[in-house]
């Protein structure tokens, strides 16, 4: 199953005889507005939102508070599944979600339900803006969803498994490459990389207009790091959102790929772990 659609599929979806639960994720990680005021998911879903979709607080459903696990842990499942259902998750109803246009956090949001067991779960390409049909500004009061969470062994990674899968795999960077190369870092202790994981910026996994690239340049991508179906992969970025967004085009690529969610928030909290600077991955 592709793990995105398109805005006319749907439209094509949302009309049919089984449409899907929409989850409204947006978000942003700075959150300054143009105006100066903090961003507010919530206010923007409240302005505007595809009909029949329902907002998903990244920061508290999608994530458990910043601590020594990084700025966007686990969250606490109990509460992401409750927020699941009061959306009306159902694991046999599709489920789409969307934010607004990075796909970051509707990437999260995929991941944590592919993780914890839906079997059919997309995003939206290109997100919000990327919609051209009708929006509301009311906010629905789905039935109550049945869906029960059974995480999946082996595709959450730890710092020591990040560790290692770095040297014994592929492990990806998603974040900018100045911050890969310790050049900057605005929101984390110091700057680097975990030594041996291979720069991949989030930003080459879309084209100009914010939609994913075709799943063949994907492949070619990652190929060209060494990231194929037959490796080991593992992916990370500053604390588990965008690196969602990684797996997520790996995925469309054919690769399957782990993801470190703690990050290198959690990474660089650490005095005791190791770091790399500059453009060699050693």
């Amino acid at each position: 199953m592709n793990a995105i659609i398109s805005a006319s599929e749907l439209a094509d979806a949302l009309r049919s005889e089984r449409p899907p639960v929409l989850l409204d994720v947006r978000w942003q990680l700075s959150t300054a507005a143009a105006t100066g005021e903090p961003f507010d998911g919530r206010a923007a879903y409240a302005s505007g939102h595809i009909p029949g979709a329902v907002f998903v607080d990244l920061d508290r459903e999608l994530a458990s508070p910043p601590g020594p696990r990084g700025r966007h842990p686990l969250p606490d499942l109990e509460v992401f599944g409750a927020a699941m259902r009061r959306a009306g998750v159902s694991a046999g109803r599709p489920v789409v979600a969307y934010d607004g246009g990075i796909g970051w956090a509707a990437a999260r949001a995929w991941w944590l339900l592919r993780w914890t067991g839906h079997p059919d779960v997309r995003v939206l390409d290109g997100g919000l803006p990327a919609w051209d049909g009708p929006t509301e500004t009311e906010t629905p009061v789905p039935a109550e969803g049945d869906f029960v969470l059974k995480p999946a062994d082996g595709v959450v990674l730890d710092a020591d498994g990040a560790a290692a899968l770095a040297r014994s795999g592929v492990l990806l960077d998603a974040r900018a490459g100045e911050r890969y190369r310790g050049e900057v870092e605005p929101i984390d202790p110091v700057g680097g990389h975990i030594p041996g994981a291979l720069s991949a910026p989030t930003s080459d996994n879309v084209g100009p207009d914010g939609r994913f690239r075709p799943a063949a340049e994907l492949r070619a991508r990652f190929g060209e790091l060494g990231a194929t179906p037959d490796v080991p992969v593992g992916v990370y970025c500053g604390s588990g959102v965008s690196a969602a967004h990684e797996v997520l085009a790996l995925e469309i690529a054919g690769v399957p790929a782990s993801l470190y969610v703690g990050s290198w928030s959690e990474w660089s909290s650490d005095p005791e772990r190791p770091v790399a600077v500059g453009p060699d991955p050693r």
